[in-house]
């Protein structure tokens, strides 16, 4: 019985799966169960930053496996001590504080919890085509009919504008609203930068206001845009920052950062058995230690940017429109991506995301080779300018 045969019989249904089965990685590489290799330009979904099998990262958890792997934030805890003093000492300007969870979801959870209780305010504006996470609270600020329509009635006092219209959001933020939510790029919305503009100006609104601004990293934190943190490319300082995805090099983790106007919170007003957890904090250490020492927010807007130009070079009528920043890039077409990518996997052996129904995403891990980048550019090409059938017979 195949891997894919016994995951069948037992699994959950509610994951649309890919027909190989990942066995081993290393670096940008993937290899499945029958041997073959891909280039990944998925990422762990931005979960995997640091490449696969980091040697660095992979120490540190078996130390500290060795060591203390549970210690609830009860008691205090030598990791989870310096990875909180590591975590406000590299972020926006003014985030001294944070709470330690398991994922993005949890941390845009609790980061609506704090903007109201804090606030003694109730109204979350969010944004279309905005992605925020699945459970109830994240669901709520999430756009995607899909996900939300099956759940409704979500959490109440939760409302989306336009994104990139600033007038929009003046007219909306009021004293009834305890925050706003954005992300600094859609990641699963299509790759939409948002302009500097609507940014700083999301800011400006929230100070004068009152309001809170929750700034979602979970995607783009950890150097993915070509920064640290996306927010830097714009000098943005949010008030309360989430993050998740590559913060522990691949290991559940998330975390909120929030500034003196949220303030320390109330005792017991939320919390986590698993957060700050020392495995994780101690994997956490390790990953910001990699992402530093060997420049890979550098190395993403260097790679970036070489590879939005060869994609932008590519000659095909089914093309829309490439963009992003650093190494998380966006092509879209002007048709449904899902056969493409297929024939990515298949015939090329790339592997990459949609975003949305019609949008080729990218998020290689940031020690991705030039050469890997180019031979994962050259098979978008040829799947882009060649029939699909045609293609398929070429396969390597």
């Amino acid at each position: 019985m195949t891997i894919q045969d016994r995951e069948n019989r037992h699994t959950s249904g509610l994951y649309t799966k890919r027909p190989i089965a990942i066995v081993r990685g290393q670096g940008a590489r993937l290899w499945d169960s029958d041997g073959h290799e891909y280039i990944d330009c998925v990422g762990g979904q931005g979960a995997g930053n640091l490449g696969h099998a980091n040697p660095v990262v992979a120490k540190a958890i078996a130390d500290q496996a060795a060591t203390l792997i549970a210690c609830p934030e009860m008691f205090y805890n030598d990791q989870r001590a310096a990875l909180l003093e590591k975590l406000t000492a590299i972020a926006p300007a003014g985030l001294s504080r944070a709470f330690l969870c398991n994922s993005g979801a949890e941390a845009n959870e609790a980061a609506f919890k704090f903007a109201r209780v804090q606030t003694g305010r109730r109204e979350i504006i969010a944004f279309m085509r905005g992605f925020h996470g699945r459970t109830m609270g994240a669901l709520s600020a999430t756009w995607e009919k899909k996900y939300r329509e099956p759940f409704e009635p979500l959490v109440p006092d939760f409302t989306h504008l336009a994104y990139n219209d600033l007038a929009a959001l003046e007219a909306a933020v009021t004293e009834k609203t305890a925050a706003v939510v954005l992300e600094v790029i859609q990641g699963e919305g299509g790759v939409r930068p948002g302009t500097a503009e609507f940014l700083l100006g999301a800011q400006k609104l929230c100070r004068e206001r009152g309001a809170l601004l929750i700034v979602d990293e979970v995607q783009t934190g950890f150097g993915r845009t070509g920064a640290m943190f996306a927010s830097e490319h714009h000098g943005l300082q949010p008030d309360i920052l989430c993050l998740a995805k590559s913060i522990a090099g691949g290991l559940p983790m998330g975390a909120v950062l929030f500034n003196d106007r949220v303030g320390q919170l109330p005792p017991q007003v939320h919390g986590s058995t698993f957060g700050g957890n020392p495995l994780a904090c101690a994997a956490a250490l390790a990953a910001i230690g990699y992402l530093e020492s060997e420049h890979l927010p550098d190395r993403a807007a260097e790679l970036g940017a070489w590879f939005l130009e060869r994609l932008s070079q590519i000659k095909s009528p089914l093309i829309r429109e490439v963009r992003g920043r650093g190494l998380m890039v966006g092509l879209e077409l002007k048709q449904k991506v899902t056969p493409y990518l297929q024939a990515l996997m298949t015939d090329h052996r790339v592997l990459a995301l949609p975003a949305g129904l019609t949008v080729m995403r990218f998020l290689p891990p940031l020690v991705i080779a030039q050469t890997e980048l180019a031979q994962a550019a050259a098979a978008v090409e040829a799947v882009l300018t060649r029939p699909l059938k045609a293609a398929a017979g070429e396969a390597d």
